[in-house]
Protein backbone atom coordinates (compact mmCIF):
# COMPACT_ATOMS: atom_id res chain seq x y z
CA UNK A 1 0.00 0.00 0.00
CA UNK A 2 1.27 3.41 -0.97
CA UNK A 3 1.44 5.92 1.34
CA UNK A 4 2.74 9.56 1.77
CA UNK A 5 4.62 11.75 4.04
CA UNK A 6 3.32 14.94 5.66
CA UNK A 7 2.27 18.10 3.73
CA UNK A 8 1.89 21.44 4.81
CA UNK A 9 -1.51 22.63 5.52
CA UNK A 10 -3.36 24.68 2.93
CA UNK A 11 -5.92 27.07 2.84
CA UNK A 12 -9.66 26.26 1.56
CA UNK A 13 -8.91 28.89 -1.76
CA UNK A 14 -5.59 26.38 -2.56
CA UNK A 15 -7.47 23.36 -2.58
CA UNK A 16 -8.30 23.36 -6.04
CA UNK A 17 -4.84 24.43 -7.26
CA UNK A 18 -3.97 20.89 -9.10
CA UNK A 19 -0.28 22.23 -8.96
CA UNK A 20 -0.03 22.29 -5.09
CA UNK A 21 -1.15 18.33 -4.59
CA UNK A 22 0.73 15.05 -4.51
CA UNK A 23 0.76 13.78 -8.19
CA UNK A 24 -1.41 10.35 -6.93
CA UNK A 25 -1.36 7.84 -4.38
CA UNK A 26 -2.51 4.43 -5.18
CA UNK A 27 -4.36 2.07 -2.82
CA UNK A 28 -4.68 -1.87 -3.16
CA UNK A 29 -5.94 -4.43 -0.68
CA UNK A 30 -7.35 -2.20 1.71
CA UNK A 31 -10.86 -0.72 2.70
CA UNK A 32 -10.97 3.33 2.31
CA UNK A 33 -12.87 5.25 5.24
CA UNK A 34 -12.64 8.80 6.08
CA UNK A 35 -11.46 10.62 9.65
CA UNK A 36 -12.56 14.37 9.38
CA UNK A 37 -10.65 15.33 6.69
CA UNK A 38 -8.54 13.04 6.10
CA UNK A 39 -9.53 9.56 4.04
CA UNK A 40 -7.93 6.75 6.19
CA UNK A 41 -6.53 3.81 4.13
CA UNK A 42 -7.00 0.28 6.43
CA UNK A 43 -5.50 -3.18 5.82
CA UNK A 44 -3.91 -5.64 7.83
CA UNK A 45 -0.63 -3.78 8.96
CA UNK A 46 -2.95 -1.15 10.22
CA UNK A 47 -4.86 2.44 9.37
CA UNK A 48 -3.04 5.13 7.64
CA UNK A 49 -4.30 8.69 7.19
CA UNK A 50 -3.99 10.88 4.24
CA UNK A 51 -5.43 14.35 4.18
CA UNK A 52 -7.55 14.50 1.22
CA UNK A 53 -6.83 18.29 0.32
CA UNK A 54 -3.22 16.70 -0.57
CA UNK A 55 -4.19 14.85 -3.38
CA UNK A 56 -4.46 15.01 -7.20
CA UNK A 57 -5.62 11.59 -8.14
CA UNK A 58 -6.55 8.61 -6.01
CA UNK A 59 -6.10 5.20 -7.49
CA UNK A 60 -7.69 2.25 -6.49
CA UNK A 61 -6.16 -1.04 -6.91
CA UNK A 62 -7.85 -4.20 -6.90
CA UNK A 63 -8.96 -5.15 -3.60
CA UNK A 64 -10.05 -1.81 -2.22
CA UNK A 65 -13.77 -0.92 -1.01
CA UNK A 66 -14.25 3.09 -0.33
CA UNK A 67 -17.15 4.45 1.77
CA UNK A 68 -19.48 7.35 1.02
CA UNK A 69 -18.11 9.34 3.28
CA UNK A 70 -14.82 8.88 2.08
CA UNK A 71 -15.75 9.78 -1.68
CA UNK A 72 -17.70 12.79 0.07
CA UNK A 73 -14.58 14.16 1.44
CA UNK A 74 -12.63 13.38 -1.75
CA UNK A 75 -15.05 15.23 -3.89
CA UNK A 76 -15.36 18.06 -1.68
CA UNK A 77 -11.57 18.84 -1.58
CA UNK A 78 -11.52 18.31 -5.35
CA UNK A 79 -9.41 15.25 -5.54
CA UNK A 80 -9.75 12.87 -8.96
CA UNK A 81 -10.65 9.42 -7.91
CA UNK A 82 -9.74 6.49 -10.75
CA UNK A 83 -10.02 2.99 -10.47
CA UNK A 84 -7.37 0.89 -12.42
CA UNK A 85 -5.86 -2.30 -12.56
CA UNK A 86 -3.60 -4.75 -11.23
CA UNK A 87 -0.25 -2.17 -11.25
CA UNK A 88 -2.51 0.57 -12.37
CA UNK A 89 -2.45 -0.63 -16.19
CA UNK A 90 -6.10 -0.27 -16.85
CA UNK A 91 -8.23 2.72 -16.38
CA UNK A 92 -11.92 1.51 -15.40
CA UNK A 93 -13.37 5.08 -14.41
CA UNK A 94 -13.02 8.30 -12.52
CA UNK A 95 -12.94 11.99 -12.69
CA UNK A 96 -14.33 15.21 -11.60
CA UNK A 97 -13.34 18.74 -12.68
CA UNK A 98 -11.90 21.67 -10.66
CA UNK A 99 -12.85 24.70 -12.31
CA UNK A 100 -16.46 25.88 -12.91
CA UNK A 101 -15.85 27.61 -16.10
CA UNK A 102 -16.04 26.17 -19.94
CA UNK A 103 -13.76 28.44 -21.26
CA UNK A 104 -10.94 26.05 -21.90
CA UNK A 105 -12.73 23.03 -23.20
CA UNK A 106 -14.82 25.41 -25.60
CA UNK A 107 -11.75 26.82 -26.78
CA UNK A 108 -10.38 23.40 -27.04
CA UNK A 109 -14.05 22.26 -29.23
CA UNK A 110 -13.40 25.18 -31.81
CA UNK A 111 -9.68 24.39 -32.04
CA UNK A 112 -10.72 20.37 -32.68
CA UNK A 113 -13.51 21.21 -34.48
CA UNK A 114 -11.34 22.93 -37.56
CA UNK A 115 -9.07 20.77 -39.74
CA UNK A 116 -6.64 23.07 -39.96
CA UNK A 117 -6.43 24.39 -36.35
CA UNK A 118 -6.82 20.41 -35.28
CA UNK A 119 -3.49 20.54 -37.24
CA UNK A 120 -2.35 23.48 -35.92
CA UNK A 121 -2.20 22.08 -32.50
CA UNK A 122 -0.75 18.77 -33.44
CA UNK A 123 2.28 20.49 -34.60
CA UNK A 124 2.62 22.72 -31.29
CA UNK A 125 1.97 19.91 -29.52
CA UNK A 126 5.40 18.06 -30.58
CA UNK A 127 7.05 21.73 -30.73
CA UNK A 128 6.44 21.66 -27.06
CA UNK A 129 8.02 18.00 -26.87
CA UNK A 130 10.99 18.24 -29.27
CA UNK A 131 11.94 22.24 -28.91
CA UNK A 132 14.96 21.23 -31.04
CA UNK A 133 12.98 20.72 -34.06
CA UNK A 134 10.54 23.20 -36.16
CA UNK A 135 7.46 21.18 -37.72
CA UNK A 136 5.89 23.73 -39.48
CA UNK A 137 4.24 22.34 -42.66
CA UNK A 138 4.58 18.62 -41.53
CA UNK A 139 1.63 16.39 -42.68
CA UNK A 140 0.42 14.59 -40.08
CA UNK A 141 2.25 11.67 -41.62
CA UNK A 142 5.38 13.36 -41.03
CA UNK A 143 4.71 13.93 -37.56
CA UNK A 144 3.80 10.52 -36.56
CA UNK A 145 6.84 9.43 -38.46
CA UNK A 146 8.98 12.07 -36.24
CA UNK A 147 7.55 11.04 -33.19
CA UNK A 148 8.36 7.32 -33.76
CA UNK A 149 11.45 7.99 -34.40
CA UNK A 150 12.53 10.32 -31.83
CA UNK A 151 10.97 7.93 -29.43
CA UNK A 152 12.78 4.94 -30.43
CA UNK A 153 15.90 7.22 -30.48
CA UNK A 154 15.21 8.23 -26.79
CA UNK A 155 15.08 4.09 -25.94
CA UNK A 156 18.41 3.41 -27.34
CA UNK A 157 19.95 6.38 -25.29
CA UNK A 158 18.26 5.28 -22.15
CA UNK A 159 19.77 1.71 -22.72
CA UNK A 160 23.45 2.91 -23.35
CA UNK A 161 23.24 5.63 -20.42
CA UNK A 162 21.66 2.79 -18.07
CA UNK A 163 23.28 -0.18 -19.13
CA UNK A 164 19.85 -1.75 -19.34
CA UNK A 165 19.59 -4.43 -22.83
CA UNK A 166 16.34 -2.97 -24.69
CA UNK A 167 15.27 -5.20 -27.62
CA UNK A 168 12.09 -3.37 -28.28
CA UNK A 169 9.00 -2.37 -27.06
CA UNK A 170 7.15 -5.74 -26.57
CA UNK A 171 4.07 -6.16 -23.91
CA UNK A 172 0.83 -7.72 -24.11
CA UNK A 173 -2.43 -5.24 -23.19
CA UNK A 174 -3.74 -6.45 -19.71
CA UNK A 175 -1.22 -9.01 -18.74
CA UNK A 176 1.85 -6.59 -17.53
CA UNK A 177 4.04 -9.80 -16.37
CA UNK A 178 4.23 -10.85 -19.68
CA UNK A 179 7.06 -8.20 -21.04
CA UNK A 180 10.59 -7.84 -20.00
CA UNK A 181 11.75 -5.73 -17.18
CA UNK A 182 12.53 -2.64 -19.01
CA UNK A 183 9.02 -3.23 -20.72
CA UNK A 184 7.35 -3.13 -17.39
CA UNK A 185 8.93 -0.17 -16.50
CA UNK A 186 7.93 1.46 -19.51
CA UNK A 187 4.38 0.24 -19.01
CA UNK A 188 4.19 1.45 -15.33
CA UNK A 189 5.80 4.80 -15.89
CA UNK A 190 3.69 5.45 -19.37
CA UNK A 191 0.08 4.16 -17.25
CA UNK A 192 1.11 6.66 -14.42
CA UNK A 193 1.49 9.56 -16.82
CA UNK A 194 -2.26 8.61 -18.30
CA UNK A 195 -3.56 9.21 -14.81
CA UNK A 196 -1.63 12.31 -14.05
CA UNK A 197 -2.86 13.76 -17.61
CA UNK A 198 -6.56 12.69 -16.43
CA UNK A 199 -6.08 14.70 -13.63
CA UNK A 200 -4.89 17.87 -15.23
CA UNK A 201 -7.47 17.05 -18.13
CA UNK A 202 -10.29 16.96 -15.56
CA UNK A 203 -9.07 19.49 -13.51
CA UNK A 204 -8.99 22.34 -15.93
CA UNK A 205 -12.60 21.22 -17.52
CA UNK A 206 -10.80 19.83 -20.55
CA UNK A 207 -12.52 17.31 -22.93
CA UNK A 208 -10.77 13.46 -21.98
CA UNK A 209 -12.17 12.74 -25.92
CA UNK A 210 -11.46 15.15 -28.29
CA UNK A 211 -7.88 14.67 -28.93
CA UNK A 212 -5.45 16.17 -31.10
CA UNK A 213 -2.84 13.61 -32.34
CA UNK A 214 -5.04 10.29 -30.71
CA UNK A 215 -8.38 9.98 -32.01
CA UNK A 216 -11.61 7.37 -31.38
CA UNK A 217 -10.90 7.13 -27.74
CA UNK A 218 -13.05 8.41 -24.47
CA UNK A 219 -9.38 9.58 -23.19
CA UNK A 220 -7.54 11.46 -26.28
CA UNK A 221 -6.48 13.82 -25.35
CA UNK A 222 -5.39 12.54 -21.95
CA UNK A 223 -2.74 9.79 -24.44
CA UNK A 224 -2.14 13.15 -26.01
CA UNK A 225 -1.11 15.13 -23.05
CA UNK A 226 0.87 11.97 -20.92
CA UNK A 227 3.22 11.96 -24.09
CA UNK A 228 4.13 15.27 -23.38
CA UNK A 229 6.25 13.81 -20.96
CA UNK A 230 7.39 10.35 -22.56
CA UNK A 231 10.72 11.11 -23.71
CA UNK A 232 12.14 13.95 -20.66
CA UNK A 233 10.81 12.08 -17.73
CA UNK A 234 9.02 8.79 -18.61
CA UNK A 235 11.16 6.34 -20.28
CA UNK A 236 14.25 7.53 -18.42
CA UNK A 237 12.72 6.87 -14.97
CA UNK A 238 11.86 3.06 -16.15
CA UNK A 239 15.05 2.67 -17.41
CA UNK A 240 16.52 4.30 -14.46
CA UNK A 241 14.42 1.60 -11.73
CA UNK A 242 15.43 -1.03 -13.88
CA UNK A 243 19.13 -0.56 -13.72
CA UNK A 244 18.60 -0.42 -9.71
CA UNK A 245 17.57 -4.24 -9.56
CA UNK A 246 14.89 -6.24 -11.29
CA UNK A 247 12.71 -6.58 -8.20
CA UNK A 248 9.19 -5.34 -7.99
CA UNK A 249 9.36 -3.18 -10.98
CA UNK A 250 5.80 -1.57 -11.09
CA UNK A 251 6.05 -0.34 -7.21
CA UNK A 252 9.04 0.93 -7.43
CA UNK A 253 8.56 2.87 -10.84
CA UNK A 254 5.86 4.43 -9.75
CA UNK A 255 7.27 5.50 -6.24
CA UNK A 256 10.10 6.95 -8.47
CA UNK A 257 7.93 8.49 -11.00
CA UNK A 258 5.93 10.15 -8.04
CA UNK A 259 8.79 11.74 -6.74
CA UNK A 260 10.41 13.19 -9.40
CA UNK A 261 6.89 14.99 -10.67
CA UNK A 262 6.82 16.05 -6.99
CA UNK A 263 10.10 17.34 -7.36
CA UNK A 264 9.69 18.88 -10.67
CA UNK A 265 6.74 20.59 -10.29
CA UNK A 266 5.31 18.54 -13.24
CA UNK A 267 1.45 19.15 -12.17
CA UNK A 268 1.93 22.80 -12.66
CA UNK A 269 4.35 22.69 -16.32
CA UNK A 270 1.11 20.34 -17.50
CA UNK A 271 -1.74 23.09 -16.66
CA UNK A 272 0.67 25.76 -18.41
CA UNK A 273 1.60 23.45 -21.56
CA UNK A 274 -2.40 22.85 -21.78
CA UNK A 275 -3.05 26.28 -21.63
CA UNK A 276 -0.51 27.81 -23.87
CA UNK A 277 -2.03 25.05 -26.57
CA UNK A 278 -5.66 26.11 -25.98
CA UNK A 279 -5.45 29.53 -24.85
CA UNK A 280 -4.24 31.33 -28.02
CA UNK A 281 -7.48 29.96 -29.95
CA UNK A 282 -9.09 31.75 -28.16
CA UNK A 283 -10.23 31.65 -24.25
CA UNK A 284 -10.56 33.75 -21.55
CA UNK A 285 -9.18 31.63 -18.47
CA UNK A 286 -11.11 32.76 -15.54
CA UNK A 287 -9.14 32.19 -11.70
CA UNK A 288 -12.99 30.92 -9.82
CA UNK A 289 -16.24 31.35 -9.55
CA UNK A 290 -19.74 30.84 -11.55
CA UNK A 291 -20.04 32.82 -14.94
CA UNK A 292 -23.16 31.84 -16.91
CA UNK A 293 -24.48 33.74 -19.95
CA UNK A 294 -26.74 32.76 -22.87
CA UNK A 295 -25.81 32.58 -25.95
CA UNK A 296 -26.94 35.06 -28.71
CA UNK A 297 -26.87 35.60 -32.51
CA UNK A 298 -23.33 36.30 -34.14
CA UNK A 299 -21.16 34.62 -31.08
CA UNK A 300 -22.54 37.49 -28.59
CA UNK A 301 -23.56 36.65 -24.90
CA UNK A 302 -26.39 37.90 -22.70
CA UNK A 303 -26.90 37.89 -19.29
CA UNK A 304 -28.37 34.95 -17.62
CA UNK A 305 -31.02 34.55 -14.81
CA UNK A 306 -33.20 37.29 -17.08
CA UNK A 307 -36.42 36.77 -19.42
CA UNK A 308 -36.46 38.07 -22.45
CA UNK A 309 -39.77 37.20 -23.43
CA UNK A 310 -41.53 40.11 -25.78
CA UNK A 311 -43.09 41.53 -22.45
CA UNK A 312 -40.64 41.62 -20.82
CA UNK A 313 -37.71 44.46 -20.37
CA UNK A 314 -34.47 44.76 -18.87
CA UNK A 315 -34.81 47.45 -16.48
CA UNK A 316 -31.22 47.78 -15.35
CA UNK A 317 -30.22 48.39 -18.80
CA UNK A 318 -32.91 50.67 -19.57
CA UNK A 319 -34.13 47.90 -22.27
CA UNK A 320 -31.19 48.66 -25.04
CA UNK A 321 -30.61 44.49 -24.35
CA UNK A 322 -34.10 43.07 -24.95
CA UNK A 323 -34.11 46.01 -28.24
CA UNK A 324 -31.02 44.68 -29.16
CA UNK A 325 -32.87 41.16 -29.29
CA UNK A 326 -35.87 42.34 -30.98
CA UNK A 327 -33.88 44.00 -33.89
CA UNK A 328 -31.62 40.67 -34.12
CA UNK A 329 -34.89 38.14 -34.20
CA UNK A 330 -36.53 41.25 -36.82
CA UNK A 331 -33.32 40.52 -39.18
CA UNK A 332 -33.69 36.96 -38.49
CA UNK A 333 -37.42 36.55 -39.70
CA UNK A 334 -36.48 38.78 -42.84
CA UNK A 335 -33.75 36.54 -43.73
CA UNK A 336 -30.59 39.25 -43.51
CA UNK A 337 -29.04 36.80 -40.77
CA UNK A 338 -29.11 33.45 -39.83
Amino acid sequence: MTTVGKRPATSPRQLTRVGDRLSFVYLEHCLVHRDANAITAEDAEGVRHIPSATIGTLLLGPGTRITHQAMAVLGESGAIVVWVGENGVRFYAGGRALTRSSALVEAQAVAWANQRTRLDVARAMYRLRFPDEDPAGCTRRQLLGREGDRVKRCYAQESARTGVPWRGRRFTPGDFGSGDAPNQAVTAAAQCMYGIAQTVVAALGCSPGLGFVHSGHELSFVLDVADFYKTDIGIPIAFEVVAEGPEDIGPRTRRTLRDRINTTGLLDRCVRDIQSLLAPVGAALPDDGDHVTLLSDRGGEVAAGRNYGEGEADTAHGGVLVQDIRAQDALVRDGVIW
